[in-house]
């Protein structure tokens, strides 16, 4: 029998343009491997609909805090319909990065220094008294980032002082918290995690080289404003400690079916853990559907394991 799945896609984040793409790719690849899949927004119609048309699993596409804090998943689970990806709890894990990075840390995986500066407290305190402190605390380069957000929105490197206020304020457009990291360079390099039922792999690591050198939005979905190598260009030693930081990120996050690791691996080779994203993007220019090339897999049908996978929970 055919299973029936719902791909979730839209929401009304800032990412909801990007999770649109996202969604028809993943309804476009799960048409080709034999899944009735039926593309629909998160809105307030989501529940009656999903309670009369029962689909077999969901596949969240939904970026943004609608589809990674973990509150549509424990909706779905309340309502009993199964889904890809992991679980509420979970997911509410990975995407409070300051949380993400201290359970990282307690297992001995790297990454950066940082600390968490909320609007109110970088209000109350003085703005001016706060960045000096912080600066004298990390040093420079920063990263400037929102502790609940992805696409690179809001995201902000910062090399000399003077500009870091004007960061700050870019970062709090898009949250009400501030994750002020150490700014480490080298190469970004994504690895997909992967588990349709057969263990958990990671997938060929994707290195990441934006023309203009920063990784912003407009670099991840603007066709010709970044170069993808899949696999990265790592050598076997550095490509191991890669994948298998990666895995441990994911299981020292309870994760489970797919995540997307992002790292910085350094000039000495050192791979730093920079984020973990549970509703990874499924667009032309995004990360994952790049691994499952390399890994000569083919996406429609990786989609199909993960539903089917999602469905026998059910």
């Amino acid at each position: 029998m055919t299973l029936q799945v719902t791909v979730l896609a839209g929401g009304l984040s800032y990412e909801r343009d990007v999770s649109l793409r996202s969604g028809r790719r993943v309804a476009d690849a799960l048409h080709r491997a034999g899944i009735d899949a039926t593309l629909r927004d998160a809105d307030a119609g989501l529940l009656a609909a999903l309670a009369e048309t029962t689909p077999d699993a969901v596949y969240i596409a939904l970026h943004g805090a609608v589809g990674e804090d973990g509150a549509l998943r424990g909706v779905l689970d309340a309502a009993r319909v199964p889904y890809v990806g992991p679980s509420a709890a979970a997911s509410r894990l990975a995407w409070d990065k300051p949380v993400a990075k201290t359970v990282l840390r307690s297992v001995g995986v790297d990454t950066p220094d940082w600390l968490t500066l909320p609007h109110d407290t970088f209000r109350e305190l003085g703005a001016g008294a706060v960045l000096e402190r912080v600066v004298k605390h990390l040093g420079l380069p920063l990263m400037v980032k929102p502790a609940n957000g992805g696409s690179g929105l809001g995201a902000t490197p910062v090399f000399d002082a003077a500009d870091l206020p004007a960061a700050m304020m870019s970062c709090f457009a898009y949250g009400g918290t501030a994750l002020v990291e150490r700014f480490v360079a080298g190469v970004d390099v994504a690895v997909t995690v992967l588990d349709t039922g057969d263990g958990l792999r990671a997938l060929p690591p994707v290195e990441i080289e934006p023309i203009d050198g920063v990784y912003d939005y407009t670099a991840r979905y603007t066709a010709g404003t970044t170069r993808w190598h899949a696999p990265a260009r790592l050598t076997d030693a550095v490509r191991d400690q890669v994948t298998e930081t990666a895995l441990r990120a994911h299981a020292a996050l309870g994760l489970r079916d797919l995540s997307r690791v992002d790292t910085i691996v350094s000039a000495t080779g050192a791979v730093h853990v920079l984020e973990v994203n549970v509703s990874p993007g499924m667009t032309e220019t995004s990360l994952v559907p790049l691994a499952v090339s390399a890994a000569e897999l083919d996406l429609g049908v990786v989609c199909r394991a993960l539903v089917e996978r999602a469905a026998a929970r059910g």
